[in-house]
């Protein structure tokens, strides 16, 4: 195997994992990851537990430094570092040292790019001191100094996905009174209908105010600090504000480069993360991916994602020839203490792509109704009317659901025939599960 210089721009999720696995499989190869930022190789996703105190510190989700990434992979760093531009016929970057202010040349025998994803901006609170975003530690350090540092009883959040719900969690248990807003009607948008009066019902019981349908916010503030809204007739008072609307690949330096760019908005890439130039690969929030069910590339910006497209992309970057199968989406979100949990696609993307589908639902306990800890959990199945393949399924309980969802992506996976559900000897034991799986009775349904 030839010595490569191997350099993997973006250090978090699918950068470290491309980084480790250029250097396992050609340790003859140099390898250099450099990162914008001060840290490497963070839990991104464990962020609002950090600031529910559930997780005591920032520091435990830094999975490495530099050193220790060095020692243990044997790949150099540089954080604090930002590549500013790429000469893909010269085979070189441009960097910058942040904290010097210099710059410097780099080759590069193979490039990757883990440049991720930024946080969606709202123009209407960008200028105020007192909002924030989610997304990097600096972020949470951010808001936890603010909290601290000034006297803030009553939070808004904006936005009801993933992030929005998990940081209203956060900040609930932190003893401050939450608002959550959201342009749609109920929360998590375009996940089944069931799921979002779930939701709803779930923050109303933990006493989180929901505001549905706000298009028509107008801010009232002092001094670039937002000190109220008015929303619906009505002016609610706010010490913080915390927009947490999505993510965008973070393509600029692929667009400035010449790389292509899929209908989506990420870097387009084959099955080997190869990007259109033959020396450049990408992984992570940054690309598109295949879709196992609709068998198109789309954006899928999950952290498990990005860290098995890492994998590929460093393993064919050192000489391999691995590839990126389609992906099932498999996601899950704890809200207070409810666990949903979505895998494949919803209804709304379902009835997008013309599929011709039916559904079944059903409501079971996911222990036997003796126990004292059992409750009752929600199950939704969509799937091909024809061929009874799977196409999603939704489910909203306590932590069974992510077995389920798992057990469901395997199905979607092989082309297993969603009435098979039935046929599964599911496990029993009074304080783990049912006597009757609710997927052997959604099962049941489909037959």
């Amino acid at each position: 195997m030839e010595v490569n210089k191997i350099i993997i721009i973006g250090g978090n999720a699918a950068g470290p994992a491309a980084a480790a696995k250029a250097k396992r499989f050609n340790s003859n190869a140099e390898v250099l990851m450099i990162e914008s930022g001060e840290y490497i190789s963070t839990g991104t996703c464990e962020l609002p537990y950090v600031l529910s105190g559930e997780i005591d510190s920032y520091k435990n989700v830094v999975l490495f430094s530099p050193e220790k990434f060095k020692e243990e992979k044997g790949v150099d760093v540089l954080t604090n570092h930002f590549v500013e531009s790429i000469d893909k016929n010269q085979k070189e970057i441009i960097v910058v040292d942040k904290t010097k202010g210099e710059k410097f040349s780099a080759p590069y025998s193979k490039l990757i790019l883990c440049t991720g994803s930024t946080s969606i901006k709202l123009d209407i609170y960008s200028p105020y001191n007192n909002v924030f975003n989610l997304k990097r530690i600096s972020d949470l350090l951010a808001v936890k100094n603010y909290i601290s540092e000034n006297k803030v009883k009553n939070v808004l959040v904006v936005g009801s996905g993933y992030i929005g719900l998990e940081t209203a969690e956060a900040l609930k248990l932190k003893g401050l009174r939450v608002t959550l807003i959201d342009i749609a009607e109920l929360p998590f948008p375009k996940s089944e209908i069931e799921i979002q009066r779930l939701i709803l019902e779930c923050l109303k019981n933990n006493q989180v105010d929901f505001y549905g349908n706000a298009k028509n916010v107008q801010i009232i503030s002092e001094d670039e600090i937002i000190k109220s809204i008015k929303i619906d007739g009505r002016i609610l008072e706010f010490d913080l504000v915390i927009t947490a609307v999505g993510v965008v690949p973070n393509t600029q330096l692929a667009k400035e480069t010449g790389l292509d760019i899929g209908t989506s908005g990420a870097i387009k890439i084959n099955n080997k993360c190869r990007t259109c130039n033959n020396h450049i690969y990408a992984a992570g929030d940054n690309v598109e991916v295949m879709n196992a069910i609709i068998k198109r590339p789309e954006y899928v910006p999950l952290a498990t994602v990005a860290h098995k497209a890492g994998h590929i992309a460093g393993e064919n970057a050192a000489g391999g020839n691995v590839f990126l199968q389609p992906i099932v989406k498999n996601i899950a979100v704890k809200i207070f203490d409810y666990f949903y949990a979505q895998v494949g696609l919803s209804t709304y993307e379902i009835e997008n792509n013309n599929f011709n589908f039916k559904i079944v639902t059903d409501v079971m306990p996911n222990l036997v109704q003796v126990m004292p800890e059992s409750k009752k959990v929600f199950g939704k199945i969509i799937y091909d009317k024809n061929t009874k393949s799977i196409l999603g399924a939704s489910f909203f309980g306590g932590r069974e659901v992510s077995g389920y969802a798992n057990l469901v992506s395997s199905f979607i996976h092989n082309k297993i025939g969603a009435d098979n559900l039935r046929y599964i000897d599911y496990n029993y034991t009074p304080p783990l599960s049912p006597m009757i799986n609710l997927l052997s009775v959604l099962g049941r349904k489909i037959k």
